[in-house]
């Protein structure tokens, strides 16, 4: 019997085989993209000073504290990162290390006068104590009348809150003066940070007063902006967040979820567990989800726990985002989106129009696009 043609077969196939192989690590060899190797700081300086806005002025002096803030961070000055960073900055004050405030004279006392309202002092004590003497000789009163910028303001705060009598009470021993600098970044998130991570610059006054500084500015800026995991497919929603807080985009996204499978309307705002003055009570994203308890086979007292993980990247991991979303995608027939834009409207005695956090967000992306744009010519 002949078995030659069998064996033909055979070789054939093994042929057609092996040229599946080299077909394959052909097209994937054509795909693949060597990552280029790491920038050093020269260039990253450099491209740094070639994409910031023709406005801006030392521009190298920019550059240098840019390229310190990502090294100390340790995150990838990428072209991209930086550009972030400094849609941002200009955002938020136009590449000032201090930005003026207009009308902030008013803005200070009509805050003043409104603590006296809650504490119950009557106003005309309040002025009266303004037209004592501060440490640095002026009145406080004259020294609201000349600042402009929350620097200025700040440092009549902490002068007020320790040299005046009422001082401590009227602010209850706290700065009212709550973001500063050239991304006019959280004071309170740079403070804990300081104490999380050493400062990477010696600091003769406070962490307070290195916001307000260029350096400090953009270190603590930076990180609030990049230094932490999230796996969005734009930076928009990053822009949200550093307006919103972390994780705000993904949190607004749940939601909605657990709106759609509970049919309770829920605020999109990012804010999973609810607060109140006796501390972090049930909101109106807990009690939804309470409401599908049964249907995700999780106790009240889990939800809570998975809740309270909100600011952090452990929260996907939990049941009850995982299962709040399987809920709802079963119900709505497609998958649905992990990440939005929060809706809250922007509220600070700065601010004279109608803004949101959506606003802002857009609004620095524009920016970051033409940064990109800037950095490809």
């Amino acid at each position: 019997m002949n078995h030659r043609p069998r064996l033909r077969s055979a070789t054939c196939r093994l042929c057609l085989l092996r040229l599946t192989v080299i077909a394959t690590i052909l097209l994937s060899a054509s795909c693949y993209k060597p990552k280029p190797p790491p920038r050093n700081p020269a260039q990253v300086r450099a491209e740094i000073v070639r994409v910031l806005p023709k406005t801006v002025r030392d521009r190298q002096g920019w550059a240098t504290d840019m390229v310190a803030a990502f090294a100390a961070l340790k995150i990838d000055p990428s072209t991209e990162n930086v550009c972030s960073a400094l849609a941002v900055a200009e955002q938020e004050s136009g590449f000032n290390v201090d930005p003026a405030v207009p009308g902030l004279p008013g803005i200070a006392l009509a805050e003043l006068d409104r603590r006296a309202s809650e504490h119950g002092i009557p106003a005309f004590v309040v002025h009266a104590a303004l037209k004592f003497s501060s440490p640095n000789g002026q009145t406080y009163e004259d020294r609201i009348a000349a600042a402009r910028t929350e620097q200025d303001l700040s440092r009549i705060y902490d002068d007020f809150i320790g040299s005046v009598p009422m001082g401590k009470r009227l602010l209850q021993g706290a700065n009212p003066v709550h973001t500063g600098g050239p991304m006019q970044v959280s004071i309170a998130f740079a403070e804990q940070l300081a104490r999380s991570r050493p400062y990477p610059y010696p600091v003769t006054g406070s962490i307070r007063d290195e916001v307000f500084t260029r350096r400090g500015g953009l270190y603590f800026g930076i990180a609030h902006l990049l230094d932490y995991p999230a796996g969005y497919p734009r930076p928009l929603y990053r822009f949200a967040d550093y307006n919103a807080g972390f994780y705000a985009s993904r949190n607004a996204a749940f939601q909605r979820a657990a709106s759609l499978a509970s049919g309770i309307p829920i605020p999109l705002d990012g804010d999973l567990v609810g607060y109140g003055r006796s501390g972090r009570g049930v909101g109106t994203t807990e009690t939804a989800v309470r409401s599908l308890a049964g249907a995700i086979d999780l106790s009240d007292a889990q939800i809570r726990r998975a809740l309270d993980k909100g600011e952090t990247a452990g929260f996907e991991q939990t049941r009850v985002y995982q299962r709040v979303f399987a809920l709802a995608e079963q119900q709505q027939g497609h998958s649905l989106a992990r990440a939005m834009l929060p809706q809250i409207r922007l509220t600070s005695p700065k601010i004279s129009r109608q803004l949101s956090t959506e606003w802002f967000a857009k609004r620095v992306d524009q920016r970051y696009r033409r940064c990109l744009a800037r950095a490809s010519q």
